[in-house]
């Protein structure tokens, strides 16, 4: 079945307000997608990953690029990726953030080995089991993307009204968005149980933030 990833960046400049302004967010924005990216190229199952930005990838990101140029926000970026996958022959996408770092291509392989009972929707919530850290859709535009606050219900209902099949499958690796301090805090305690895990983000986080500030 070809698998198409998408994954929307927000500009890195404008990423991650609500952490402040401790460090460089436009960085760790950077390093986050670049984690992310490695771990999607990672995936055997994934024929390709589209990203949908207004960001200049470096030549070697391995990633189809879609031009994002009004950035209206994650759900239309998304809605943006499934557009460019469908025209490529994708028979299911999956939608995953640029801030879920600790991603591991082990896990998202696991998922993607799951036999599809299409139309189906699998939503793989965040650590507060509300919001929506990756949505995999067969076929791809089986429900409109709709991310943000109670995500997951949205989604999961989305899905029951087009007659498709739902699943909620937690993914570790994949519950750590990066939103607030307190995910900042979560994300290093889950690095330093699995220390292969997000050598970008982990590398820039020890020299900004001393341990126990974040």
């Amino acid at each position: 079945m070809r698998t198409v990833a998408v994954l929307p960046i927000k500009s890195f400049s404008r990423a991650k307000s609500r952490l402040g302004g401790r460090f460089d967010r436009s960085e760790l924005a950077a390093a986050m997608a670049g984690d992310v990216l490695s771990a999607l190229a990672a995936t055997p199952a994934l024929d390709t990953v589209i990203v949908v930005t207004a960001e200049a990838l470096p030549d070697d990101a391995g990633a189809v690029v879609i031009p994002d140029s009004d950035e209206a926000g994650q759900s239309a970026a998304a809605q943006r990726g499934i557009e460019a996958a469908l025209e490529r022959g994708a028979e299911r996408v999956l939608l995953v953030p640029g801030d879920c770092p600790a991603l591991d291509a082990g896990e998202l392989g696991e998922l993607l080995a799951e036999p599809p009972e299409p139309p189906s929707v699998v939503v793989v919530p965040d650590r507060h089991g509300s919001g929506t850290n990756a949505l995999l859709l067969t076929p791809p535009d089986a429900v409109a993307p709709s991310f943000g606050a109670g995500s997951m219900a949205r989604h999961a209902a989305r899905a029951r009204a087009a007659g498709a099949t739902v699943k909620v499958r937690a993914l570790p690796s994949l519950a750590l968005d990066i939103d607030t301090l307190d995910d900042l805090r979560a994300l290093r305690a889950a690095l330093e149980a699995r220390r292969e895990l997000a050598p970008r983000t982990r590398a820039l986080l020890d020299r900004l933030v001393p341990a126990g500030a974040a």
